[in-house]
């Protein structure tokens, strides 16, 4: 699908999969639907690129590149509450020099954010969970002073070598965790010294209890 021309243009083709079933999309675009999601954790975002035309790939720039917003999805239980974390991009370990928040990836995946809730509950087959009402968002002032504190605290400890002083625990809004599911992805960091070495790739997630507050937000819920 051509990428959309505008915010309007996508607006109107993600209101369109609206209470549509995965079944139903993935028929139409000619995808398998995954029995368990577990072992298949990108393909719905994968699905939702392709039905709305998203052009950015695996390019480090937000997923509809033309108009600058990003997309993500967001599962959702069966009271319409965030069930996880939202991963954002990969925290650069090495090359640190000079990097502020600015022009950190973060910001600009997270400037503008089409957010595509969907039915998660686990005894609910993949197929038959439905996509429900998309919106854009973009953080406030405040939230984004608090995003950027979180940020600039997890990238002063990246770029000191102290990732051992990183855990899930760190971060009002925004944390990070390891990104691999086993010790064979390393990447290349180094050490409080300075010397080099790998590590296990790390990412940067959205808290469910800020997504939580998102989508209240969007849905004039109290929070």
């Amino acid at each position: 699908m051509i990428p959309p021309a505008s915010e309007r243009e996508l607006e109107q083709r993600a209101n369109a999969l609206a209470g549509r079933s995965l079944t139903e999309i993935a028929r139409e675009l000619g995808a398998p639907v995954p029995t368990d999601l577990r072992h298949a954790k990108g393909w719905l975002g994968e699905l939702m690129e392709l039905a709305l035309g998203a052009s950015a790939g695996s390019r480090p720039v937000p997923d509809f590149e033309g108009i600058g917003v990003e997309l993500k999805t967001l599962p959702v239980d069966r009271r319409g509450q965030p069930r996880e974390s939202t991963y954002v991009c990969v925290v650069p370990l090495s090359g640190t020099a000079g990097l502020d928040w600015p022009g950190s990836l973060v910001r600009r995946k997270l400037a503008r954010v089409l957010w595509m809730p969907f039915e998660a509950d686990a005894g609910l087959a993949v197929g038959a969970r439905r996509i429900g009402t998309p919106f854009l968002w973009s953080p406030s002032p405040e939230i984004e002073a608090v995003l950027r504190a979180d940020w600039e605290e997890h990238m002063e400890l990246v770029a000191l070598g102290k990732l051992g002083e990183i855990d899930a625990r760190l971060g009002t809004y925004l944390q990070i965790r390891p990104k691999a599911v086993n010790g064979r992805g390393l990447t290349r960091a180094h050490d409080e010294a300075g010397d080099p070495g790998r590590t296990l790739p790390r990412g940067f997630y959205l808290r469910a209890t800020f997504t939580r507050r998102i989508l209240d937000e969007a849905l004039g819920r109290a929070h």
